[in-house]
């Protein structure tokens, strides 16, 4: 079934020259990547993963920790990205597009698109526990293991950790630093594939309303994001972006 583009929403990509796309957890959905907890299958189906996802469980045995993450991070590289990712990475070539998203996954790079901000982290940035320094990105596990020793810092000999934002974690100033000015000096803000309801993410189209820019949010369902929005188009991250995008 072809869905139809709004003819005002053609009119604001074919006109609009800053535009920032703030992606969350439907834009990947569409590549097959599991959902946080949709990745708790075989080995690790009795363990909840907002015990994994925490300093306490770092502290308490990285290497169970470690190997959960490898784990999503082979998952997530099993997995391609889809037409919206290209159509972002194509956009770019006739406007200035920064992509700001949610996702720990790396498909908006694969698809030729330059990430403004990794909001939440990335499962391919590693760092060091201690001292912070950026590590080596390392080859995920396409088998699941229960646990798996993390490499030491080249730099401290400190514990390598996944770079994903961990709850009751704060969050990375620059990324957050990073993704508030590309909401406040966009003259467009598509919102695309999130719930709206993590915050500071869910505040970013807030303030690029208040900057003066239009908000257009593409999702299927509503979401804590609708009735900010500009303009609300029901259709998916994949088959909107890659109607929305100039060729």
């Amino acid at each position: 079934m072809t869905v139809p583009l709004p003819v005002e929403l053609q009119a604001l990509a074919a006109e609009t020259r800053t535009i920032t796309v703030l992606t969350g957890a439907g834009m990947s959905a569409e590549s097959g990547v599991p959902t946080f907890r949709d990745a708790q299958t075989g080995l690790w189906a009795r363990v909840d993963p907002a015990d994994l996802a925490t300093p306490h469980a770092w502290e308490s045995d990285p290497a169970l920790v470690w190997a959960w993450y490898q784990w999503r991070a082979g998952l997530v590289r099993r997995a391609q990205p889809n037409d919206g990712h290209f159509a972002l990475a194509r956009w770019a070539a006739h406007a200035d597009v920064r992509v700001v998203t949610q996702n720990v996954d790396d498909l908006h790079e694969r698809a030729g698109s330059e990430v403004a901000s990794h909001l939440h982290g990335s499962l391919f940035a590693p760092r060091c526990s201690e001292c912070g320094t950026p590590a080596d990105s390392v080859e995920p596990l396409d088998d699941p293991v229960e646990r798996l020793d993390p490499p030491d810092c080249d730099r401290c000999g400190g514990l390598i950790r996944p770079g994903a934002v961990w709850f009751g974690e704060a969050m990375p100033s620059e990324p957050l630093e990073r993704a508030m000015e590309c909401a406040q000096t966009c003259d467009l803000m598509l919102v695309v594939g999130t719930s709206g309801v993590v915050y500071p993410a869910a505040g970013l189209p807030g303030l690029a309303r208040e900057a003066g820019a239009t908000v257009v949010e593409i999702n299927p369902e509503p979401t804590g994001i609708s009735e900010q929005a500009d303009h609300v188009w029901r259709t998916t991250a994949a088959v909107g972006l890659e109607l929305l995008a100039p060729r």
